[in-house]
């Protein structure tokens, strides 16, 4: 069936090749044709398989709407999307603030712009029709300047949250001060009435005179910087418009180089900037051996992966990777525009056609914990035990009525355990697999920055570069559609490992899964996106060769949500200390130790192992184990893993056999993490200098 398709295939190449439309944006150039004549036919002829199995019924078609955006829509649900919902409503909210006081320069900068573009078309909608009384008799202009760029001028200070927490725990020492020392309550009083009027003072010339000339600096240094970016693009990068031929010769070493996750990615393209080193001219090709060979440099603190942080942790993230994404696109100069997708709401049960968060749902009430389908489970297990060294795998489709029939009777049987998965062959067993990822309604990688990280990897051709947006786009994810594309690809994965068997190589694999991933449900494949063709073919093999970088978590993302805990904390702390009733509460209860709200997780023990600690020494509580407690000293090279093979060393004759068999890690839980899941090559004195208040819990 195969070979007669492929002829049909080639000819539909050849169709789209002679159209009097303008070429495909990745169309190969004479030599690369030559040598690779057929290096898309695989990609056609699934998208060509997609378009038969739509026809036939056998798939339904729902097609996935766009809604356009009003001005100033788009940067409404951004400064939304990332936590700072606080500057559209105008309320003073703890969250946002110790988000604002986390962001770095590049960062702040991303706020600030989306915020302005907000605010001024706020301003352009809310045109007063009626005049003004001032209007009538007359104001001072400057005043009008003034009201009229103030909520610019909120969005500066809004930036500058860190410099005002800090002046306000310096007020609060000082205050602590003045009630020990009565004697000096006058010249504090005197004090504070200078630094006020100082304030005040720089304040107002802030607002009339440095205004204006902090506007044109920034203005000036934005201009600078996106005509130095498109000046290098264009003088540094000849880019052919073809993905599966840049530049490096055939059979050519894989390029190793080092990956740090210590300073922010956008940060970084400062640095790059400056340097000239993303200028470098390195390209990509189709051969496996072309991509670079990226090594994660460890930090004392190890590494994080996605699952390894709480719920509430992970949400904080997402709106770190937001910003982050943004201020990365505005650094590069390339726009970062999103899709506004219609919710589709689809099915309420069954299995295939539902969304992610329902399935997951109704699968947790028969298996509680699971983060995975248990139908996309069951297919995954399936293909791994008879599949992986099958010739074709995934590229040779199966019997189209048979995947019919396995369909409705996969839909009446599988949750009542009747269904005989003897009876279905490995092709039929990979459509079914694809078929499920095409009817999700909404697609596997949401679509909303899709089409943005497209245009990225068309624009620059520095794989480095490409993986860092990539590896923020996969932290944007929803938790279902994370741990779900995670369990695919590392089935991917082990089919290219079986390359030699399945004659499916990586290239091969990522044109036969792209047009199942990034063709969006229920529409035809336009020009536009066969001019992508070979760019989302790409990014498969990117998620693939790259996925255990890409689910971990960068640790300056999680060194901003430390910061973010922590200044919510002391938030909380201020609060309290101004409150009248509560510090009346407090002096009656002077003895009385105040500890902090134990996270979700934490484990209550006796007093007597909850006694006053000395620094560097650390007490680790392993409730399942029969010797729960242990007081450590920690030295610079005390790792996590040492902590676990003293435990295991001292409970390994009174610990049951089913114990013995779980993988236990060390979790650090509360103070200013909500808990995290250590790297067994942690150094623990520093995880216990950036956290001094967490527990120390070993469980699995």
């Amino acid at each position: 069936l195969f070979r007669k398709s492929l002829p049909r295939c080639r000819r539909i190449n050849r169709m789209l090749s002679n159209e009097s439309a303008p070429p495909p944006a990745f169309s190969r150039s004479n030599s690369q044709a030559s040598m690779d004549s057929t290096s898309m036919d695989d990609f056609w002829c699934e998208v060509e398989s997609i378009k038969e199995s739509r026809e036939d019924g056998s798939e339904e078609a729902t097609p996935l709407e766009f809604k356009p955006a009003d001005e100033g829509e788009l940067e409404a649900e951004w400064l939304q999307d990332v936590g700072l919902s606080t500057l559209i409503s105008g309320a003073e909210e703890e969250d946002g603030q110790a988000l604002l006081s986390t962001l770095t320069r590049t960062q702040a900068a991303a706020v600030q712009k989306r915020y302005n573009t907000y605010t001024q078309t706020l301003r352009k909608k809310n045109k007063h029709t009626v005049r003004d009384v001032r209007d009538i008799f007359g104001t001072n202009d400057s005043s009008v300047m003034l009201e009229s760029h103030l909520l610019d001028f909120r969005a500066l200070l809004c930036c500058a949250i860190h410099a005002s927490l800090i002046f306000t725990q310096c007020s609060m020492i000082s205050a602590a001060e003045r009630n020990e020392l009565d004697y000096r309550k006058g010249l504090f009083s005197i004090k504070l009435f200078f630094l006020n009027m100082l304030r005040f003072t720089l304040k107002f010339l802030l607002k009339h005179f440095l205004y204006y000339f902090l506007k044109i600096f920034v203005i000036l240094v934005q201009f600078f910087n996106v005509s130095v970016l498109n000046a290098s693009m264009h003088s540094a990068f000849i880019y052919t418009n073809n993905c599966l031929d840049c530049g490096l010769d055939k059979g050519s070493p894989s390029i190793t180089e080092e990956l740090s996750y210590e300073v922010s990615f956008s940060e970084s393209i400062a640095v790059l900037l400056k340097s000239q080193e993303w200028l470098k001219n390195q390209r990509f090709k189709k051969e496996d051996s072309a991509l670079p060979k990226f090594i994660v440099r460890k930090s004392r603190f190890g590494l994080t992966e996605v699952g390894d942080l709480s719920p509430e942790d992970m949400k904080k993230i997402r709106y770190l990777s937001l910003i982050e994404l943004t201020a990365f696109y505005d650094a590069l100069g390339v726009e970062l525009k999103r899709n506004r997708a219609e919710r589709v709401r689809g099915r309420e049960n069954g299995l295939f056609g539902v969304p992610l968060a329902i399935l997951l749902e109704n699968d947790q009430k028969k298996v509680p914990g699971i983060k995975v389908p248990l139908i996309f489970q069951k297919l995954l297990l399936k293909l791994e035990e008879t599949g992986l060294e099958t010739e074709g795998i995934l590229r040779v489709p199966g019997s189209a009525s048979r995947v019919k029939n396995l369909h409705q009777e996969l839909e009446a049987k599988f949750y009542e355990d009747t269904f005989d998965w003897d009876q279905v062959r490995n092709n039929d067993a990979a459509g079914l697999l694809k078929m499920f990822i095409r009817e999700l309604p909404s697609p596997l990688f949401t679509v909303e920055y899709l089409p943005a990280f497209i245009t990225l990897v068309e624009k620059i051709s520095k794989i480095k570069l490409q993986l860092q947006a990539l590896h923020l786009l996969i932290m944007l994810l929803p938790e279902a559609n994370r741990d779900t594309a995670k369990a695919f690809l590392q089935f991917l994965k082990k089919v290219v490992a079986n390359e030699g068997k399945n004659k499916m190589n990586l290239w091969n694999v990522s044109m036969i899964v792209a047009p199942n991933l990034f063709i969006y449900k229920g529409k035809r494949a336009n020009q536009q996106e066969m001019q992508a063709a070979a760019t989302t073919a790409h990014i498969v093999r990117l998620l693939i060769r790259y996925q255990d970088i890409l689910w971990t978590v960068p640790s300056f993302l999680i060194s901003q949500v430390r910061k973010m805990n922590e200044a919510a904390m002391n938030n909380s702390k201020r609060q309290l200390m101004f409150d009248k009733g509560v510090r009346k509460l407090l002096r009656r209860k002077t003895m009385e130790r105040e500890r902090p709200e134990r996270p979700e997780g934490a484990v209550t023990f006796p007093p007597y192992l909850q006694s006053d600690i000395p620094e560097g020494v650390i007490r680790v509580y392993a409730p399942l184990h029969s010797k729960v407690s242990m007081a450590i000293q920690l030295n610079s090279q005390t790792k996590a893993k040492d902590i676990l093979a003293r435990f295991h060393c001292e409970n390994s004759h009174g610990s049951s056999q089913h114990m013995r068999g779980q993988i236990q890690s060390l979790h650090e839980i509360g103070g200013n993490i909500g808990q995290h899941c250590l790297d067994p090559d942690a150094y623990m004195l520093d995880v216990y200098r950036a956290n001094p208040q967490a527990e120390w819990v070993i469980k699995p």
